[in-house]
C-alpha cells in the first residue's frame, strides 16, 4: 500500500477551494456533451460506495431497507476521498443508494468544484424491483421519485439508473418490464416537476443468452418509455487480455448503432491481481471511443471482494496497487470525440422489440403507472381490512386468502409475460391483502355466511367503507373498467396529475354494497397463478420487495 504525499494532498486541496461552475451534461444522439461548449463528454468513473454490492443487497447485511451507508451525506468522507479521486482524473461517480431524507449539498459541492459529476442508482436495499417476483407499485415510486427530488437541482447530477442487472439470465427477463415501467415514469416525473433534462438508464450484466434482447427491449418503442443512456457492467478483460480475446470487438460491433449513448456502467476484472486496467487504452482509444462514452471501474473501497482502488481507515486512506496501475492508464488516453454543434446523429432509429418467446419473456406492453390516490381510495373503500399483521404475516395470510375463493387475488396479480397487470397490482402489500381480504369477505356475504369471514384468526377486522364520490369514484370506475385497467389522477410522490396505462387483469366489474368493485378472472389469469405470485412474493418478510 502506499499513500499521497504531503505536497500532492496539499496541491489537491488547494484545488478544491476554488469554486468551479459545472456545466451540465447533455444527451445527443449516442453521446454526451458538455452543455455550454458543446466538448463531447467521456465517462472517467469509480464505483463510489462502502459495503454496497450494486445488486440491491449490502455487503453482510439482511437487506434491510436502512441497511447502508449514503456516500453522499457524508460531508467529511467526500472531501477525504475527493483528492484521490482526483488524481485518477475521475470526472464521475456512481452511487447505488442514496437516502433522500439527507441533505446532499456539501458532498455535491466539493464533487462539483472538483468536476465530478454523479449518477445515481435509484434503487435501495429493500426498496428496488425484485428480478424472481417483480413489482412496480406506489411504495417503489415514491422511493424513485424522492432520489430524483433529492438530486435534480444539482448540476453535476448527470443521470440516474432504474434498475441494475435486475434481469440476469433468461429465467428472469420478465421483470424487465417493471424496471422499464419504472423508466418511462421516471421520464415523465422529470419532464412533469419541469427539473432540467436528466437521463434515466439501466445498468445491465453481461449474459450471453439475455443481452442482445435486453439492450433491444429498452431501447425500443416510444422514446418516452425508452432508456436515455445504457451501462453495461462487464468483466471480460481480465489480466493481459486484448480487444478480440475479451469480445470488446463484438460488444463494439453490437452498439455501432444504438441511438443513446452507451457506456461501461462497471468495469475491472480481478482474476488477475494487480489489476493493471490494460483495458482503458482500449476503451478510450479510436476503436471505442467513437461508440463507447467511456467507464466506471468498480470500486473505490477495498473490500471483502478485492476490488478495492484504496484502503481506507477512518480519516485515513492508503492506495493500493491497483490505484497506481489505473492512475497510471488514465493519465495517457486523450480520447478527442466530436464537437455537439458539428455532430449529426446518424443512428436514430430505435431497436425493434424482442418478439415473447422461450428466450424472451417481457411484453412490451408495461404495468400501469402506480396511482397512491387510487390504491388509498380503494382501501377507505374496503369492508374487511388487515389488522396488525406483521410483515411475515402478510405473506402466510396471503398464501391463505389467495386459496379460499375463486378469483380473490386477481386484480392484484401482474403478468409481465403477458403484459396483464391487476388495476391494483400497483398498489402496496397491507392495500393489495385488504383488497383480497375484502373479495373473499364479499363473497362469503352473499353466500350467507357471517362476520366471522373477516377474522382470520384476529389478522383481520371489518371498517366502515367509504362509499367512493367524485375522483375516487372515476378512478375506481376507471380501475374496473373491461379489459383496461387504465387510472388517471395524482401518482404517488407528486401533487399534480399523471397518467399509466396497461391491462387489467380483471374483465367486468361490479360495486357490492360497500361500493366496492369486484374482479372476475379472465381465462389466462387464473387462480394458481394469483397464489404462486402472492404466496412468493410476501413470505420473505419483506412485503412485496424481496431480495
Amino acid at each position: 500500500m502506499k499513500g499521497f504525499t504531503a505536497a500532492a494532498l496539499a496541491g489537491a486541496a488547494l484545488f478544491l477551494t476554488a469554486k468551479a461552475d459545472v456545466d451540465p451534461i447533455v444527451i445527443k444522439g449516442s453521446k454526451f456533451f458538455y452543455q455550454t461548449n458543446g466538448t463531447q463528454f467521456y465517462i472517467r468513473g469509480i464505483a463510489y460506495q462502502q459495503d454496497y454490492l450494486g445488486n440491491g443487497t449490502t455487503a453482510g447485511s439482511s437487506g434491510g431497507s436502512n441497511s447502508y451507508v449514503d456516500p453522499l451525506a457524508d460531508s467529511a468522507a467526500c472531501k477525504r476521498d475527493i483528492p484521490y479521486l482526483q488524481q485518477l482524473r475521475t470526472n464521475t461517480v456512481r452511487v447505488y443508494a442514496i437516502d433522500p431524507t439527507k441533505n446532499h449539498d456539501a458532498c455535491m459541492t466539493a464533487l462539483a468544484d472538483a468536476g465530478i459529476y454523479v449518477i445515481a442508482d435509484l434503487s435501495a436495499p429493500g426498496q428496488s424491483i425484485i428480478r424472481d417476483s417483480p413489482s412496480w407499485n406506489d411504495d417503489l415510486y415514491g422511493r424513485y421519485t424522492s432520489v430524483v427530488d433529492a438530486m435534480a437541482n444539482y448540476t453535476n447530477t448527470l443521470g440516474f439508473f432504474a434498475g441494475n442487472e435486475v434481469s440476469n439470465n433468461s429465467t428472469n427477463t420478465d421483470a424487465s418490464a417493471f424496471v422499464k415501467a419504472a423508466v418511462r415514469d421516471m421520464k415523465a416525473y422529470i419532464k412533469q416537476k419541469n427539473y432540467r433534462p436528466l437521463g434515466v438508464g439501466y445498468a445491465t450484466n453481461d449474459d450471453a443468452d439475455i443481452r442482445e434482447n435486453l439492450a433491444n427491449y429498452f431501447d425500443c418503442g416510444q422514446s418516452s418509455q425508452s432508456i436515455d443512456f445504457w451501462g453495461y457492467n462487464i468483466y471480460s478483460w481480465c489480466g493481459d487480455s486484448s480487444y478480440t480475446e475479451s469480445g470488446y470487438d463484438v460488444r463494439t460491433k453490437e452498439f455501432s448503432t444504438y441511438n443513446v449513448p452507451v457506456f461501461f456502467a462497471e468495469y475491472g476484472c480481478n482474476t488477475v491481481q494487480p489489476r493493471k486496467f490494460t483495458e482503458v487504452q482500449a476503451l478510450y482509444g479510436d476503436q471505442m471511443s467513437p461508440v463507447w462514452s467511456g467507464g466506471i471501474v468498480y470500486m473505490y473501497f477495498q473490500e471483502a471482494n478485492n476490488y478495492g482502488l484504496v484502503s481506507v481507515d477512518g480519516n485515513s486512506v492508503s492506495t493500493l496497487d491497483d490505484f497506481n496501475y489505473l492512475s497510471s492508464q488514465l493519465a495517457s488516453i486523450d480520447p478527442t470525440g466530436v464537437n455537439s454543434a458539428s455532430y449529426t446523429p446518424t443512428n436514430t432509429a430505435a431497436a425493434a422489440c424482442p418478439t415473447v418467446g422461450s428466450d424472451w419473456q417481457a411484453s412490451s406492453n408495461l404495468p400501469p403507472t402506480p396511482n397512491e390516490q387510487l390504491c388509498d381510495c380503494m382501501f377507505k373503500a374496503l369492508s374487511c381490512v388487515p389488522d396488525n399483521v406483521s410483515n411475515d404475516g402478510v405473506g402466510d395470510l396471503f398464501g391463505v386468502v389467495c386459496g379460499l375463493g375463486q378469483g380473490t387475488c386477481a386484480g392484484i396479480t401482474a403478468n409481465g409475460t403477458e403484459g396483464v397487470y391487476g388495476a391494483y397490482a400497483m398498489c402496496n402489500p397491507s392495500q393489495q391483502l385488504g383488497f383480497a381480504l375484502n373479495n373473499y369477505y364479499q363473497q362469503q356475504l352473499s353466500a350467507g355466511s357471517g362476520a366471522s369471514a373477516c377474522d382470520f384468526s384476529g389478522s383481520a377486522k371489518t371498517q366502515s367503507p367509504v362509499n367512493p364520490t367524485g375522483t375516487c369514484s372515476k378512478l375506481i370506475s376507471q380501475a374496473g373498467s373491461a379489459g383496461t385497467g387504465t387510472v388517471t389522477s395524482q401518482p404517488s410522490g407528486t401533487g399534480s396529475s399523471g397518467s399509466g396505462s396497461g391491462s387489467g387483469s380483471g374483465g367486468s366489474s361490479k360495486s357490492s354494497s360497500a361500493g366496492m368493485p369486484s374482479f372476475s378472472t379472465p381465462a389466462h389469469v387464473g387462480l394458481l397463478q394469483a397464489v404462486s405470485f402472492l404466496a412468493v412474493a410476501f413470505v420473505s418478510g419483506a412485503g412485496m420487495i424481496l431480495l
